[in-house]
């Protein structure tokens, strides 16, 4: 008699249970309602930053010696989810890159806007443009303004914690046209992101 009690109050507090489960979420559903045929996914916020591996690539052998120069950057992005699949991904990021000898340390603001595709449930691609704007120097004969091209790879440790990669190809000159000298940004990005 007491196990059929025990029984008894158990089958009524699961139901009881499960009715305010759904009472719960029909409630959300009522005051949030989801748009129809809209695959739209949010938007999410994050910062990333790690280690970069810069140098110039000269178009004819400079008469020093050209060394790559070890530095950091540190970014700040959104993530607007399109759907599961695709997202747009603008950045704000301070980059510090050129080459080893202090003359050619090129520190950048930059802004890239990327498109993210979805490889497999732990791996993302990125491509895009970005532009940048030099910052820290004036009067060094160097262009003010960068445009690149980015692509990188993400891996994807937890919701919210990554790890990526990333090369950039230097479209324009960095010297002025005056100087007589012609060489573009190259650059690789290993670090780690969180989103929020």
């Amino acid at each position: 008699m007491k196990k059929l009690f025990l029984i008894t109050v158990g089958l009524c507090f699961s139901y009881f249970g499960f009715a305010q489960d759904l009472k719960l979420q029909n409630a959300n559903d009522s005051i949030i309602p989801k748009p129809k045929g809209s695959s739209f996914q949010g938007v999410n916020y994050g910062v990333r930053g790690g280690y970069n591996i810069s140098n110039l690539d000269f178009e004819e052998v400079p008469n020093f010696e050209n060394k790559h120069r070890n530095s950091i950057y540190i970014g700040f992005f959104a993530n607007i989810g399109f759907s599961r699949a695709i997202s747009l991904v603008p950045e704000l990021q301070f980059s510090a890159e050129g080459a080893k000898s202090e003359p050619l340390h090129l520190d950048y603001i930059q802004a890239p806007v990327l498109l993210r595709l979805r490889l497999s449930e732990k791996f993302h691609l990125s491509l895009g443009p970005q532009v940048g704007l030099k910052v820290h120097k004036e009067d060094d004969k160097v262009n003010n303004f960068a445009y690149s091209g980015v692509g990188g790879l993400e891996y994807k440790i937890n919701y919210a914690l990554f790890v990526d990669a990333r090369y950039t190809y230097g479209f324009r000159n960095v010297f002025n046209e005056n100087v007589g000298l012609s060489a573009k940004n190259r650059n690789v990005q290993i670090g780690i992101g969180y989103r929020f």
